[in-house]
């Protein structure tokens, strides 16, 4: 069957775009807490994992049977296209806010010179990493200037292993690969200092080790499940699946600083087992209606341009917290609600102004 007749996993789309939501909040109420332990929404980061997960599913559904006809070239030149506007407006919108972010937290950004944060947004918009030599804002980010662009370098190395090697694998190899991948992120999230798969966004040894780890079990994984399940119909499986990723996502931490190993456990779950379930049953979904239907085609359009704008202006958040030391959730709560609708909307202005038209146009010139 040609991938152009395939139907369409609208569901999927909207959970996207719930997980996108979710990621917001989490950064919004990251800054409030003084650690891994008592962020609320405690494993909202988890959304990435779930992420790759999805894009892993989606890009077995709509690649495996087309590489007769497909090069690696024509593959690559469609997952630009996809992926890249939206990585050139992200940093393009960090790059804007960047010297406005001066703050106690980043008390040197007015020292950067204008050269040195050219270079580092010209080094975004390719997604490769900078190095820590170049790191202006002090985090030591892959991405200074938008932090999330770490999870689309990952991304980027899940799909250039499909495209010249993985696709080509059995099942049953497929699937040895994935459990020694689970295995690898279970021993992760179990043994690690903080109790959790958290991290991948510095460009060290370790944090790329972290980095690799949560990317290789789920894409893989979800490239397996594409492969190897057959979707049912289930009703209401839309609103059930985005009630059990916000019931992961807004879990509270497990087993506390005395028992980190509980909470590797749990996000191990979390990953290896719930993820692949959750998705599967948005696979087998029915929309049962046109509202609902409008619904998860929003989320799914907004989701993957909120993901790339709001750090930008996460970044003034932060900065305004750390300026006022003392700030609880009751005062910030107004704000970052702004910040979250804010988001969304310039996601959506992004989508239908930029980003639709961008990829139109390079398709028409690449084609």
């Amino acid at each position: 069957m040609s991938s152009t007749t395939k139907p369409h996993y609208l569901i999927l789309d909207g959970l996207r775009g719930v997980a996108a939501i979710i990621v917001v909040t989490f950064h919004l109420t990251e800054p409030l807490g003084t650690g891994h332990l008592d962020i609320l929404v405690n494993h909202g980061y988890l959304a990435v994992d779930f992420f790759f997960l999805l894009s892993g599913f989606v890009i077995g559904y709509a690649y495996d049977d087309r590489w007769s006809a497909m090069t690696v070239g024509t593959f690559f030149k469609n997952r630009l296209i996809r992926l890249q506007p939206m990585v050139v407006l992200g940093m393009t919108l960090g790059a804007l806010g960047f010297y406005f972010t001066d703050s106690t937290i980043w008390p040197l950004i007015h020292t950067v010179p204008v050269w040195k944060m050219l270079l580092v947004l010209g080094i975004g918009y390719t997604i490769l990493p900078v190095p820590l030599s170049l790191d202006i804002r002090g985090w030591q980010e892959m991405h200074p200037l938008n932090s999330v662009g770490w999870s689309l370098f990952f991304e980027y190395i899940a799909n250039f292993l499909y495209a010249i090697g993985i696709r080509k694998l059995s099942n049953t190899a497929l699937g040895i690969f994935v459990l020694i991948a689970a295995a690898a992120l279970a021993h992760l999230a179990i043994t690690s200092p903080n109790g959790d798969v958290s991290g991948g966004w510095t460009l060290n040894a370790e944090q790329v080790r972290v980095g690799i780890t949560r990317t290789m079990y789920p894409f893989f994984a979800g490239l397996l499940l594409s492969r190897i399940t057959k979707p049912t119909r289930i009703k209401q499986a839309f609103r059930w699946c985005s009630l059990l990723v916000a019931l992961v996502l807004y879990m509270p931490r497990i087993g506390g600083a005395e028992h980190l190993w509980m909470n590797g456990i749990y996000e191990s779950i979390a990953i290896i087992i719930i993820f692949p379930l959750i998705v599967y049953l948005g696979a087998s979904g029915v929309i049962q209606s046109d509202v609902e239907q409008r619904i998860c085609k929003f989320l799914g359009a907004i989701s993957y341009p909120l993901y790339l704008v709001h750090y930008p202006i996460v970044y003034f958040y932060v900065a305004w917290i750390s300026n006022h030391k003392g700030i609880t959730l009751a005062e910030a709560w107004p704000y970052a609600l702004g910040i979250l609708i804010g988001s969304i909307v310039l996601a959506h202005v992004s989508l239908k102004w930029y980003d639709e038209p961008v990829r139109k146009w390079l398709q028409r010139k690449l084609s």
